[in-house]
């Protein structure tokens, strides 16, 4: 391994399944940075007056271009961040659909919205773009995240700079090549390798409109905090503990399933997968078995290897965490349904687990344990169900399986961003995806991953002189 500079550390490729050094990405010096923000500041100068129908066919054509791509995108998705192959694929084509979404909903999207207002001959409002937006994107799925900080502002009129996971520049990087491959104005989109100090003199410069950034709560707090400093909007898609909650009437073999297999996606390594799984007392024997047997028939292995169905997770310190997480659980007395945690030898390897008899004075209570590490909270019925769903710092999503009446009363009372009843939602495209309480503020995707970054623009012609 070659001696590296501190700042060339800052975006290191390591490979999770062997911990071997891939690649270093030097960041960039603050010319470098003043080059790229002026960039994209002169690219915003004429791709808000590109036609809209010139903009759509532009998505079209980078859809088509990551679908083509897709199999060496993913293959560096999962080399940077270990997850297996299917799902970095799964990943990348979540940004195709994107694009195609925009690029298909776009003329009615930012279609003017007509207003009726006494006194004027005609009033309506009108999404216009604003000016640079800065991403700040994690690790987990580099290629879906990076998008979909892009597309919305991208077809809004807005340029775009994604600052990605020092872990997983690679990732974000192919995307510059594919935007200008397309057809996009140099400087539409620009993968930023900025140190965290050099964040906050792009957060602040006049040039840069917003800020969104997918991360945990304490890195919310900070942009955040520096957004707000600076009178911009901000989006912060920040961390879950989502509970899974199955009723009594529930379909226990599907629930089962479907939560195991929520649980394990990415390694157990996304913030919208359900963490808590909380199980009223009348099936809770039979769903724990299932659920158990799910984890234990999972194959921990090469993620390019076919057999594997659970790579490594993404840093030895991001498997130190958890494994700190999990003694703790099992230190203040926690039962262990399946044996599990950090294996020895080269990788980032952990074994899935699962544990119950989980209390408050437990660490994974109440923080967010990023990786495959089930949990089963019993309780009595559905208010207790209710009460511990929502006993949680984060507020972002959620899943309630049971008889469909019983189970649309349990989730209209959880205090998420969105709820899946009798199914797993996750983050589809075409709805607004955000949370509440520590789990951040602001909405991505749908029509609403445009209205976060525009200017909402109201016109008002002929008539009253006044409007009041």
């Amino acid at each position: 391994m070659t001696a590296t500079t501190p700042t060339q550390r800052k975006y290191r490729t390591t490979n999770p399944a062997t911990g071997e050094l891939v690649r270093d990405y030097p960041s960039i010096d603050d010319a470098e940075l003043e080059s790229q923000l002026a960039l994209a500041h002169q690219a915003f100068l004429a791709w808000r007056d590109v036609p809209l129908s010139e903009r759509i066919a532009l998505f079209y054509r980078v859809a088509d271009l990551i679908e083509a791509k897709l199999p060496e995108l993913a293959h560096q998705a999962t080399l940077e961040m270990g997850k297996v192959l299917p799902h970095s694929m799964g990943e990348g084509m979540g940004a195709v659909d994107m694009f195609r979404y925009y690029a298909k909903n776009a003329e009615e999207i930012l279609a003017d919205e007509p207003i009726d207002v006494p006194g004027f001959a005609q009033a309506f409002l009108r999404r216009e773009p604003m000016g640079v937006v800065i991403g700040i994107e994690p690790w987990n799925a580099p290629l879906y995240q990076a998008m979909r900080a892009t597309a919305p502002n991208l077809m809004l009129g807005n340029t775009v700079m994604v600052k990605p996971a020092e872990i997983c520049a690679g990732s974000t990087l192919m995307f510059d090549d594919i935007f200008l491959e397309a057809g996009f104005p140099a400087g539409c989109y620009q993968t930023l390798l900025a140190t965290r100090d050099q964040i906050g003199t792009v957060i602040a410069d006049d040039r840069v409109r917003g800020v969104t950034l997918t991360g945990s709560d304490a890195a919310g707090s900070k942009i955040g905090e520096l957004a707000g400093r600076n009178i911009k909007p901000v989006v912060l898609e920040l961390g879950g503990s989502d509970a899974f909650i199955v009723l009594d009437s529930a379909n226990v073999e599907l629930a089962a399933g479907v939560a195991a297999t929520c649980r394990l996606l990415l390694g157990g390594q996304a913030c919208a997968l359900p963490k808590r799984v909380i199980v009223t007392e009348g099936i809770a024997d039979e769903f724990t078995e299932k659920y158990v047997a799910a984890f234990a028939s999972q194959v921990l292995g090469d993620p390019f290897d076919e057999a594997s169905t659970i790579g490594p997770m993404s840093s030895q310190s991001a498997a130190d965490l958890l494994q700190e997480q999990l003694d703790d659980a099992v230190s203040k007395g926690a039962t262990v349904l399946l044996e599990g945690g950090k294996v020895d030898g080269p990788g980032f390897y952990f074994k899935p687990t699962v544990i119950t008899g989980i209390t408050p004075d437990m660490r994974v209570y109440r923080e967010e344990p990023f990786g495959p590490v089930g949990m089963i909270f019993r309780v009595p019925d559905a208010e207790a169900a209710i009460e511990l769903g929502n006993d949680s710092p984060y507020g972002l999503g959620g899943a309630v399986f049971g008889e469909d009446e019983e189970a649309l009363r349990v989730a209209s009372r959880l205090d998420t961003g969105g709820v899946g009843v009798n199914t797993f939602m996750g983050s589809p495209t075409e709805v607004a995806f955000g949370g509440t309480k520590r789990s951040g503020v602001g909405r991505e995707l749908g029509r609403s991953g445009m209205d976060q970054f525009a200017n909402l623009k109201t016109y008002a012609v002929g008539g009253a002189a006044f409007g009041f």
